[in-house]
């Protein structure tokens, strides 16, 4: 009895854990480390970002891979950097969050942010595009 029960289960625990795992590639699935995301802002400024959410990490995939998900980057401006060449700014990677909304204080250009001229502590900009994912050193 306790055969035919394995058998008749088999097939049933076998399809949940595929889709639990996701689609099959053929291949392991990467293992998700920080990354360095290259956003574009309004066709000719760009502005990078470190993540080390794994969650945020696979929305970059995603949105790099041109598939559908939220697609703003809306983070607390720190007035260092160590990713975010040419700025005295980044986004702080434990305080970033991806949204389909924007507030347009926090809506600009990284010159902008750059420049003071966002009132607020936060940078949303609502035309970002990712770029570029690169490995965090």
């Amino acid at each position: 009895m306790t055969r035919r029960l394995l058998a008749a289960l088999a097939p049933a625990t076998l399809a949940f854990g595929l889709a639990a795992c996701g689609p099959s590639t053929g291949s392991p699935a990467p293992s998700v480390g920080p990354v360095i995301v290259t956003f574009e802002v309004s066709g000719d400024e760009r502005f990078k970002v470190l993540l080390t959410d794994p969650a945020d990490i696979r929305i970059a995939q995603r949105l790099l891979a041109g598939e559908d998900a939220p697609g703003i980057p809306d983070g607390r401006v720190v007035h260092q950097t160590a990713v975010n060449t040419g700025y005295s700014w980044s986004l702080d990677p434990n305080d970033i969050r991806f949204t389909d909304v924007t507030d347009e204080d926090c809506d600009g250009s990284p010159s902008d942010v750059e420049s003071g001229q966002l009132p607020g502590d936060r940078y949303c900009p609502s035309d970002a595009v990712v770029v570029a994912i690169d490995p965090a050193p």
